[in-house]
């Protein structure tokens, strides 16, 4: 961390690096036991109901009290957002391959949006310069270091799937929502919408819509989400092994620009190229070998059901 940088307060707090105030309440108080009361608020009213004054009251001191703590609302609802997405577990590192990895991260950022949906309310102002965030752009950097990408890319990668994360768990919040406030599960949910949209849209108009009604689409058990997350990473997948044997260094500082002729150098990177190729050859047999078992599974399955 750069000493010529001034952290604001509230990324300073999140880091455990502002100073505590001099002066506070007779009676125990802390950031930390001011922003889990503010968690706590959020979870069961929602981010509207979370408010210095309110959490205070939560707490049972003045709001100016809390203002020794956490000088700006703003600032606090960092503090929140930090403390209910906490770190990524290390299941990640119990898979083999990326793209596993990558699913597992996938599957645990969804989960933290439906925990705490009033996380996706808060603006996105840029990046989150804290300790729990950071560390889930590490893992998702650990899950993709193996490929054949420079770090823009591997960036470009974990943002992709935090943003598809982002988007199921906004969709599946509020459907969750509309389901507690009108006492109808998700199922009951999706079929009043399906036939709202059978009423309306006309085969004419709307042929392909039409036949997507027709075939149960707004209520079939599909997951659209993952198909989507696959496919990115499908994507991804195909462009590194189409860039295989065309390894360069990353970045090539000036010294190094003079040893990319030197032919054991040459050797090496070929080296290098062809087993990382080997590497992805190896994880695409083993996702096949997957696939395979899993279509074996259900097939005897639906055997021994007949």
């Amino acid at each position: 961390m750069s000493e010529d940088t001034e952290l604001p307060r509230g990324i300073a707090l999140a880091w455990g690096v502002a100073a505590n105030p001099q002066r506070g309440p007779k009676r125990e108080m802390s950031v930390e036991r001011i922003v889990e009361a503010a968690v706590e608020l959020a979870d069961a009213e929602g981010i509207g109901a979370v408010s210095m004054a309110a959490v205070a009251k939560k707490l049972g001191f003045t709001p100016m009290s809390l203002y020794r703590y956490v000088s700006a609302k703003d600032d606090l609802l960092l503090l929140m957002q930090e403390e209910a997405t906490g770190m990524p577990s290390l299941a990640y590192r119990d898979v083999e391959g990326w793209r596993a990895k990558l699913g597992v991260l996938f599957v645990e950022q969804v989960a933290i949006y439906l925990r705490h949906p009033w996380i996706l309310a808060l603006p996105i102002t840029g990046s989150p310069v804290t300790p729990n965030s950071s560390h889930w752009i590490e893992a998702g950097l650990e899950a993709v270091d193996a490929l054949s990408l420079s770090l823009d890319d591997k960036l470009s990668v974990v943002l992709a799937v935090t943003g598809a994360a982002r988007w199921q768990g906004m969709v599946h919040a509020g459907c969750d929502a509309a389901a507690r406030e009108t006492g109808r599960t998700d199922a009951e949910v999706a079929l009043d919408e399906s036939r709202l949209y059978e009423r309306v849209i006309d085969a004419d108009e709307y042929p392909r819509l039409r036949d997507l009604i027709d075939a149960g689409g707004f209520v079939s058990e599909a997951d659209p989400f993952r198909f989507g997350l696959e496919r990115t990473l499908d994507g991804i997948e195909a462009y590194v092994e189409g860039r295989v044997g065309d390894v360069q260094p990353e970045r090539a500082a000036e010294s190094d620009l003079d040893v990319t002729d030197d032919k054991r150098y040459r050797a090496a990177a070929r080296a290098t190229a062809g087993a990382e190729k080997d590497v992805r050859s190896a994880e695409k047999a083993l996702r096949q070998a997957r696939r395979a078992q899993a279509q074996a599974l259900r097939e005897a399955r639906e055997r021994r059901a007949d």
